[in-house]
């Protein structure tokens, strides 16, 4: 059984939103907190470093937001990131410092920490991505079961009930998914992995691993 606990899959000092997860043990019981918690933290954030461009929208001075972007609120965007030519941005994100959110990427319900990248043609959604993470191009999260029913993560044997009916993939640390990926509702991918491209995940794959398909996973060396 893998430890899938916030502490194991994120580092709390990368991203402004730390205080989002206080009390909280496994990372997806804070995805129905986003949306008040954004209002919150936006209301104190420095003047001096950040501009309300539009109602709940908060926009380091130091972002780089492309003309044709569309971000609707609640949404923070971190100092130094980059919203590129057509990101849509639909509410409920935070965007971390120095991060990319790219051509025609789509975000909506999501926490991206420092330095995280999503930059062509992706879609996040009701997820969670760690610090220097990386989604290659086209790879997306997908948020809800084709039965509609409530998300359920397993990690072998063991069932965690989310009660959850839109949950994407919690992203940890420094992990890298591979183009054209789909990260299927309640997947967990631990810190310090790669997922090849074309990869269809689900469950929870191990941290410092080689996600090759579902029957070959292998351990970094």
């Amino acid at each position: 059984m893998n430890d899938i606990t916030i502490k194991n899959l994120y580092n709390l000092k990368e991203t402004i939103a730390s205080k989002l997860f206080d009390g909280a043990t496994y990372p997806w019981e804070v995805l129905p907190k986003i949306s008040e918690f954004i209002k919150e933290l936006g209301k104190s954030l420095n003047k001096d470093e950040y501009e309300e461009k539009y109602e709940n929208v908060w926009i380091a001075k130091s972002a780089k937001v492309a003309p044709t972007a569309s971000i609707t609120g609640p949404a923070i965007i971190g100092k130094n990131a980059e919203i590129r030519h057509c990101a849509f941005i639909r509410g409920n994100a935070i965007v971390g410092e120095n991060s990319v959110v790219g051509n025609s990427t789509e975000l909506k319900n999501v926490v991206l920490f420092n330095n995280v990248q999503v930059p062509h043609y992706n879609y996040v959604g009701d997820s969670i991505l760690g610090y220097k993470s990386h989604m290659g191009a086209g790879s997306i999260t997908s948020n809800v079961k084709s039965d509609k029913k409530l998300v359920v993560v397993k990690d072998g044997d063991k069932l965690y009930e989310t009660g959850l009916k839109k949950f994407g993939c919690m992203i940890g640390d420094n992990v890298e998914v591979g183009c054209g990926s789909v990260l299927n509702p309640g997947s967990v991918i631990c810190k310090n992995t790669n997922i090849y491209p074309l990869s269809s995940v689900r469950g929870v794959v191990a941290e410092n691993s080689i996600y090759k398909n579902q029957g070959e996973i292998a351990n970094k060396k």
